[in-house]
């Protein structure tokens, strides 16, 4: 899944592939604009992203969606 992240006063957005579930990713937004410190994600590479919470402008969640195969998937 694809998120997403912006950061007040910075033109370019934050994007990365998650292996997390959308209510995951919602959950751990949600705990780091109410009091957290940082908002920590790791992509589907294993890397971390770690944003300072005060600073985080939006967080777009992409939808869940299985992988296609084939020549003639849609």
């Amino acid at each position: 899944m694809e998120i997403k992240i912006g950061i007040q006063n910075v033109n370019r957005e934050i994007v990365l592939d998650s292996d997390q579930s959308a209510d995951e990713v919602a959950d751990i937004v949600a705990k780091a604009m109410n009091g957290g410190a940082e908002l920590r994600l790791a992509d589907s590479k294993g890397r971390n992203v770690i944003v300072p919470a005060n600073v985080l402008g939006y967080v777009e969640i992409g939808a869940e969606e299985s992988r296609r195969v084939g020549f003639g998937a849609p």
